[in-house]
């Protein structure tokens, strides 16, 4: 049988009222999910998974993996996918917080721990101190654990700050192809996406990750020249997902891309020589960051 060309079939050029059967996720968490949720709530965390209303809730968190958000819920950028909440300036740190995500951790066994947060462009490091203090309170609390941290466009100077405490893995993500980068807030940018991307290399950082969303009209060489790109960064895992819209006030979905989109797209991004590829259209920069 022949295989899918990496377009969008005819099927999933549907309007966003028509979702297509592929695109659908059980919205309970069970158990695992439950107890996840109460120590979050007792030591005052916050994760991505709930400030962003990421689709994959319901498996992350029924098996008990989330990824902890830091610095506050207000980001000072605004991105017109994204459903976390922006303004001028975050909120106020907590002195604890590195503390309380290692501990949190703990109560929960977690060996692979994600690190985010929202962007801070109000404080002088921009947060990166926050990222080293959680990772080397993780380390002190687990010891052996592995931690992702999945950052904003931080450069030399942010992660100098951070080399005292690097993540096992950084995770950074230009989002989309260059042509739909306004959908971003207007300080982001592709180049300065793989500024920091290049900077996580030269810093001594093993592993360097990031995302594609897809379905926000972009063509099939674009994605292509993206994947040369990141390559050319020295990125060494990709992830691509399927744009969901989280509300009425971000931006609508363009295209469902079937399932074998996806799967071609994964091939293409091989055969460029990605060592870890995660391509799906409920896949998020941090979903099964552990088995990847």
């Amino acid at each position: 049988m022949e295989k899918p060309a990496c377009v969008t079939s005819p099927e999933s050029r549907t309007q966003e009222r028509e979702k297509p059967l592929w695109i659908r996720r059980p919205a309970s968490w069970g158990d695992s999910g439950a107890k996840l949720e109460e120590i979050l709530g007792r030591f005052c965390l916050h994760t991505v998974c709930g400030e962003a209303q990421c689709p994959n809730r319901g498996e992350c968190w029924g098996s008990g993996t989330a990824a902890f958000m830091l610095m506050g819920r207000i980001c000072t950028r605004s991105c017109r996918f994204c459903a976390v909440a922006s303004g001028k300036t975050g909120e106020p740190l907590r002195a604890d917080e590195a503390d309380a995500v290692a501990a949190a951790a703990g109560e929960l066994r977690l060996r692979y721990v994600v690190l985010t947060s929202v962007d801070r462009d109000d404080l002088d490091d921009r947060g990166a101190s926050c990222y080293a203090a959680a990772a080397a309170a993780l380390r002190r609390r687990i010891p052996g654990v592995k931690v992702e941290a999945l950052v904003p466009d931080y450069r030399r100077g942010e992660f100098a700050v951070m080399s005292a405490a690097f993540p096992d893995v950084l995770a950074h993500n230009v989002e989309t192809v260059r042509s739909l980068q306004h959908i971003r807030d207007g300080r982001a940018s592709f180049d300065g996406s793989l500024e920091t991307l290049k900077a996580a290399k030269e810093a001594g950082i093993p592993v360097t990750k990031s995302s594609l969303l897809l379905g926000l009209g972009e063509k099939k060489e674009e994605v292509l020249a993206a994947m040369d790109e990141l390559r050319e960064a020295g990125v060494d895992s990709l992830v691509m997902g399927q744009y969901l819209r989280p509300g009425k006030g971000q931006i609508p979905v363009v295209e469902y891309l079937h399932p074998d989109t996806f799967d071609c797209y994964a091939e293409e991004a091989r055969a460029r020589g990605f060592s870890r590829i995660v391509s799906a259209p409920f896949a998020r920069t941090s979903y099964h960051a552990a088995e990847d």
